[in-house]
């Protein structure tokens, strides 16, 4: 029997505009917003086609999953497009994240690096495996402890797809709110998940001054 299409939720919070000029914009994009148009007719609503409605030239350079709110580089040319594509994958765009996670983090900083690969009989999820899975690489630094919780500023050195998620899962500290990677306490313990782009920095792809902007979390 075939399953009915997954239809995503609808946000119609603002797309708030963070910085513009001629080649690109820097945005905050709301939590449960697709970053580009899903496959079903019904999921079409997302952040860069509401954005062409006024900026028509625009264009992806990266994503952030639909649960996940914050900064976002979108190109305006072909050009800026190209050389942003290429700083992503040189990795010198910097991208800070901050998160809430279940529990007491007990180490004040450290890194995981645990190798991801796909969960081909769970998709969409991801899963560490040493054997298949790519390098991936996350700095992470504690900024507050509870009783239950810790939250921590993130840097994923690599892009791996839920990298985030599945790194702070690995530790025994699952992002709150996270419905594929939380247990059911964690995922409870908030409305939604708890991840946020909170900086981005990188040379801008025509002038090459360095852009460095921040966007405050909501949690």
């Amino acid at each position: 029997m075939e399953m009915p299409p997954y239809l995503v939720p609808h946000s119609s919070e603002p797309i708030q505009i963070l910085y513009s000029d001629a080649d690109l914009l820097l945005v905050r994009k709301p939590d449960l917003l697709l970053s580009v148009p899903g496959r079903h007719p019904l999921n079409r609503d997302c952040l860069i086609t509401r954005l062409q409605a006024d900026y028509p030239s625009a264009r992806t350079v990266h994503r952030l999953d639909l649960d996940t709110s914050g900064i976002m580089i979108i190109a305006l040319t072909a050009q800026s497009q190209s050389v942003l594509g290429r700083l992503f994958q040189e990795r010198r765009v910097c991208k800070e994240y901050e998160a809430v996670v279940y529990g007491q983090v007990t180490a004040d900083s450290g890194e995981i690096a645990l190798p991801i690969a796909r969960d081909w009989e769970n998709r969409p999820r991801q899963k560490i495996c040493r054997e298949t899975g790519r390098h991936a690489l996350t700095h992470y630094q504690v900024t507050e402890r509870r009783d239950d919780r810790s939250r921590l500023l993130l840097e994923p050195i690599t892009g791996r797809s839920h990298q985030l998620r599945i790194h702070t899962a690995s530790l025994g500290h699952p992002i709150l709110g996270c419905d594929m990677y939380a247990h059911p306490q964690a995922l409870a313990m908030a409305p939604r998940l708890l991840l946020h782009a909170s900086r981005i920095a990188f040379p801008h792809p025509v002038t090459e001054e360095w852009m460095d902007i921040s966007c405050p979390s909501p949690f």
